[in-house]
């Protein structure tokens, strides 16, 4: 039995004030916490008038209400990204239409129910209200990834445009308001899945490509169009075509200088080709603007009640747009001007870095990727750059509050098991969960060792061999079992973590070998000072500040053809430089210690002046 118009009246205009008061107060709303609360609210208002007007058969008279006042619900738990009750609530729908239809399709599948929806419709007065829900459904599908039942629907994408031929003309009396204009939800939606799925599809070249171009030219706010620029740059990073997806990039962040992703991608670009200096004016950049308040998602946004946010969920799409914290991108930035010789920068930034590190006031949004070193690795990098920067106080002043907090916490031992079993044990009871006894091992010894460079640096030669000698006696505590290989070559079967440790262990061993050896060459003891160098070059056969001073020591004895040998053979080898391979506090980093190449062809003339 039909209803009195009259209730149907009610209805309509409790919809309407409902739809009314919820704009508006959207446009009002100043913060996440509040919209939160209006969402709930609105959501729980909707749903008990979408209640009272199912509670009655479904009828063609009231239809039009009924969709309206589902469709408002279902943006409202979009919006609280409430996706299995809005699934929940459009399938309760969709049957109810189809029942009005006169259709029974015998399941609760919503691809079957909206197939069979559409179709019912495709003729008749709720074929646009069918539409915005359909709207809402497949937005469902994005949010959850279901790329299955959008695959089954891409075409039916086509009659998002119908939307777009029209507006709802909410000044016609008793006429149900929407809180969201299907049109606009179309747009947005249209736009957010070639971003969606072009992120899923990068690896499919130029068709790929081809759909982010068109999708650029869709109406929607520019940090969606930016995203479409970034994610042709990723399909042209993985064409291998870099110098493109750079053009892309910058496109990017033309259209939206808030996308730091894009910045990001340009960054790992600029890695790959070796292009250091564009790589560290990029990341300034980016901690400059990592440091901001967030206003990309306030700019996708707009005034729109519904984010593009909200579809934007996938994994791939999600990877491509995280970006690292603050603190991650200040400590690579410091890392790379050290190793590309901008040492004065690097320090600086490594004492922003820790200065951060210890107050209160951490930026970054919550979302970001933040991978930081453990606090010592960070001390006795910060530390290698003072060093560098001929600034001994400072560096001994970091170098200490390491040993002093790890040196009581190291194993009697270290026992290294042998490559098929791939671990790390020690004699001490107790393992720790969260750092192992090689790794606490190797900090304290890497700051005994950067300490004997700090008092080489000051000519403390005493104290430079006293630190030394500790470093060295911490590597000894190594012990490896049933290993037939030299520990400086670790198998390739190896736990790769494991492996590096053991390749820095053996760095650290030669690098103290070689210091105690130059400190006493310094004092003139020389025999102790060949046996060290010696050792070291058995350590670190690439050692050229220690095959120098090994060839000065034999000069010295009198051995001057051994000394000539040594002499020649540093000489095949390169200069020492940073690399990025291994820890900056585990390589040669005492350049004043090399001796004059000229001096020593000098010397070399007079031992065979033909």
């Amino acid at each position: 039995m039909i209803q009195p118009l009259c209730l149907l009246d009610r209805w309509i205009q409790e919809n309407n004030e409902l739809a009314s008061s919820y704009k508006q107060d959207g446009q009002d709303a100043q913060n996440r916490d509040h919209n939160l609360f209006r969402q709930r609210r609105y959501s729980s208002d909707f749903h008990k008038l979408l209640k009272k007007i199912q509670g009655i058969p479904p009828h063609l008279d009231h239809a039009q209400l009924e969709l309206s006042v589902a469709y408002n619900t279902c943006v409202c738990f979009t919006a609280q990204s409430q996706f299995e009750d809005a699934q929940m609530l459009l399938t309760q729908t969709i049957q109810r239409v189809l029942e009005i239809a006169g259709e029974n399709p015998g399941t609760s599948d919503p691809s079957v129910l909206w197939k069979a929806a559409l179709k019912s419709v495709a003729s008749t007065a709720l074929k646009r209200s069918v539409l915005g829900l359909f709207c809402l459904q497949w937005g469902t599908w994005l949010a959850k990834s279901c790329w299955t039942a959008i695959k089954e629907f891409q075409a039916k994408i086509s009659l998002f445009d119908e939307q777009r031929q029209g507006v709802w003309d909410e000044k016609i009396p008793n006429f149900p308001r929407l809180v969201v204009e299907p049109r606009r939800l179309s747009e947005l939606l249209k736009i957010c899945s070639a971003i969606s799925q072009g992120a899923e599809r990068l690896d499919e070249g130029w068709s790929t490509l081809s759909s982010l171009q068109a999708a650029s030219a869709l109406p929607a706010p520019r940090a969606l169009i930016a995203y479409t620029h970034l994610l042709s740059g990723s399909c042209l990073a993985h064409m291998s075509r870099p110098q493109m997806a750079l053009q892309c990039f910058r496109k990017a962040l033309e259209t939206d200088p808030c996308c730091v992703c894009a910045l990001y991608q340009s960054i790992l670009i600029y890695r790959q080709l070796g292009n250091s200096q564009a790589e560290i004016q990029a990341l300034r950049i980016l901690h400059s603007t990592l440091l901001l308040p967030s206003t990309t998602e306030q700019a996708m946004a707009g005034s729109q009640l519904l984010s593009p946010s909200l579809f934007l969920c996938s994994k791939s799409l999600s990877s491509l747009l995280s970006v690292p914290s603050a603190l991650s991108v200040l400590h690579c930035l410091a890392l790379k001007c050290v190793i590309h010789g901008r040492v004065s920068e690097g320090v600086e930034y490594y004492l922003d870095l820790l200065a951060a590190l210890h107050s209160e006031d951490q930026h970054g949004p919550p979302a970001a990727v933040s991978i930081l070193p453990k606090l010592p690795r960070l001390y006795l990098e910060a530390g290698a750059a003072l060093l560098m920067a001929r600034r001994p106080a400072d560096c001994l002043t970091l170098c200490d509050e390491v040993s002093r907090t790890t040196v009581d916490l190291l194993p009697e031992k270290v026992i290294v098991d042998d490559p098929e079993e791939g671990s790390v044990s020690w004699s001490r009871e107790g393992k720790d969960e969260t750092e192992s006894g090689l790794e606490r091992l190797l900090w304290a010894a890497a700051s005994y060792l950067l300490q004997g460079h700090c008092y080489c640096q000051l000519m403390e030669w005493k104290q430079a061999v006293t630190n030394y000698t500790r470093c060295i006696n911490l590597v000894v505590k190594v012990h490896y079992k049933r290993r037939s290989i030299s520990p400086q070559i670790p198998s390739t079967d190896i736990d790769a973590e494991q492996a590096g440790d053991l390749l820095v262990l053996q760095r650290l061993k030669g690098l103290s070998l070689a210091g105690r050896g130059i400190s006493f060459a310094q004092m003139s003891q020389l025999r102790e000072a060949l046996r060290d160098l010696q050792l070291s070059l058995q350590a670190h056969p690439e050692g050229v500040t220690a095959g120098q001073w090994c060839g000065e020591v034999l000069w010295r004895l009198d051995r001057k053809q051994e000394a000539a040998a040594y002499w020649k053979k540093t000489w095949s080898q390169p200069i020492p430089f940073i690399a990025e391979t291994l820890p900056v506090y585990a390589q040669e980093l005492q350049y004043d210690l090399l001796l004059d190449s000229e001096e020593l062809h000098q010397r070399l003339q007079e031992l065979d002046p033909i």
